[in-house]
């Protein structure tokens, strides 16, 4: 009876260190051209699919002067992109003061799929954001500071200022009560049951707010999705038992961020308020808030081919291992390193720093290039910093190298190199490519797959709904943490083989077949 041989180097002991290991597992490497080639492969794939969608993006609006490429996005204070669409009710207040309200009813309509081709199936409701409230700014300009204590359509009543940051409040039980004060730079809001008792929500600073600003009543809303699309949503809002402290004239009336329609002059789904006693019905339609899609082409869409990019890599990695571990029977006779374990440490070391150089070549080429290829066809591109560039760059590179050495790990678990790769390819490269699609986003969150949550270049706001697909810009976890779900499989897939050539070299070989 035989038993199963372990695995074993052939280099002869007392040449064991770990740098004479390295250099050794290294001149293996780049020694057999098969293994560099996938490495020219990852990098060929990744790059040309990134500019094939770069060199192809064709971008087009149509405004009020007719068709033609689209404006560059609008910057917020933080320098994202952001939507500032909303109908406004204003005064001026110069100094201090605040504004106080009651929403005493928030309706609204939604466009959902034609059931009829060509005929508008528009219906009753409110979309989970569509938003109601108080609002002071620093001027009517789009994109300028501003702070909002606010009625949502499913979330509850908030407190949102400078379109990135959201700060919840309490959760809506009918009529609802509203205050917005303004001393200085700091603005506070608050909520109220009954219009007694008031409950603070959150203060901000609006660094260099200027002596008088517009503070009124606004009413806006995002468009419904419903499958892979976005469709036309707006929410009407009943304000009334109105007081303000500091402003005292006429209301001003503004359909802010309002579009016209290809004649010029129709405004395209306007907004409006109706007076009625002491009440302000407002109705209006957009967002005031980050623009996802809305924003432009992102960066990391330049890495939409790095999924198939890693499968060279992959196949790389386990056939590092077990080409040499398939020779192993043959030398039976040669002697077993002392440190079989530390063989495989070097490994990891070799074939993760090789796909780390592969991955920062792909992603250094293809998202710099990508980009300025964009610009050049005149498409509009999300905003990205340098440091978010950085990240997204290295980051993938990161992500090469640990999903090489998370392959490493299982062909030295199963010894079985047609397992290990299609293993390795279901956990990676099959999730991301299901949630591309929009199906299963959640496994972006449990799977190795996770870490191209490193890539992403806009961040995924919470009070933002998009559509759960990649092209959505949807990523279950942040960057890092999506990172380091796939460094821990990583990890876990190495430790735990590590353990077993340990196991195996205590026990020694069995007798040979």
């Amino acid at each position: 009876m035989s038993s199963c041989t372990p695995y074993r180097s052939s280099r002869r002991a007392g040449r064991d260190g770990f740098p004479q290991m390295l250099r050794e597992e290294w001149t293996r490497f780049r020694s057999a051209r098969g293994w560099v080639l996938a490495m020219a492969a990852s990098v060929l794939v990744t790059v040309s699919l990134g500019l094939l969608i770069a060199g192809g993006a064709r971008s087009a609006c149509v405004t009020g002067k007719g068709e033609g490429p689209c404006p560059a996005p609008l910057v917020g204070p933080d320098g994202t992109a952001v939507r500032d669409k909303y109908y406004f009710v204003h005064q001026p207040l110069q100094g201090n003061g605040s504004i106080t309200a009651r929403v005493s009813d928030m309706t609204g309509q939604i466009r959902l799929p034609d059931v009829v081709p060509g005929v508008r199936n528009v219906k009753e409701g409110v979309v989970p954001w569509a938003k109601a409230g108080l609002l002071v700014r620093q001027s009517l300009t789009q994109g300028t500071p501003y702070a909002a204590v606010m009625l949502t359509g499913a979330h509850g009543v908030r407190m949102q200022y400078n379109y990135i940051h959201d700060v919840p409040g309490g959760p809506h039980n009918g009529p609802q009560w509203l205050r917005l004060t303004r001393s200085g730079d700091t603005v506070t809001g608050y909520e109220s049951d009954d219009g007694k008792t008031w409950a603070e929500i959150g203060t901000v600073t609006l660094t260099g707010l200027p002596e008088t600003v517009e503070i009124g009543l606004f009413a806006t809303s995002p468009g419904a999705l419903w499958e892979m699309a976005k469709a036309f949503s707006a929410t009407t809002a009943t304000f009334d038992q109105i007081s303000l402290r500091g402003a005292n004239g006429p209301w001003r009336r503004d359909d802010v961020g309002v579009v016209m329609e290809s004649d010029g002059k129709t405004p395209h789904h306007p907004g409006g308020v109706v007076e009625s006693g002491d009440q302000l019905i407002v109705t209006g339609g957009g967002d005031i808030g980050p623009a996802t899609v809305e924003g432009g082409v992102r960066a990391d869409l330049m890495l939409i081919g790095g999924a198939l990019g890693l499968i060279p890599v992959l196949v790389a990695a386990v056939t590092f291992f077990t080409a040499e571990h398939r020779r192993e029977p043959a030398r039976s006779s040669l002697p077993v390193a002392r440190h079989p374990a530390r063989v495989l440490a070097a490994k990891a070391v070799v074939v993760g720093a090789v796909a780390f150089v592969a991955g920062l070549v792909s992603s250094g080429v293809v998202v710099p290039v990508g980009l300025a290829l964009l610009r050049a066809h005149q498409n509009p591109i999300q905003p990205i910093t340098l440091g978010t560039e950085l990240r997204v760059i290295v980051g993938y590179a990161a992500l090469t190298a640990t999903a090489a050495v998370l392959a490493l790990g299982l062909a030295a678990l199963v010894k079985r190199g047609i397992v290990a790769i299609g293993l390795a390819i279901t956990l990676i490269v099959v999730p991301y490519l299901l949630a591309t699609a929009g199906l299963v986003p959640w496994l972006l969150m449990i799977t190795p797959a996770a870490g191209f949550a490193i890539t992403q270049s806009v961040p995924t706001f919470a009070h933002v709904d998009v559509i759960s697909s990649l092209l959505g810009l949807y990523y279950p976890l942040p960057p890092w943490a999506g990172l380091a779900v796939t460094c821990g499989y990583a990890a876990l897939a190495l430790g735990a083989a590590i353990a077993v050539q340990r196991g195996a070299a205590r026990r020694g070989p069995g007798p040979d077949r």
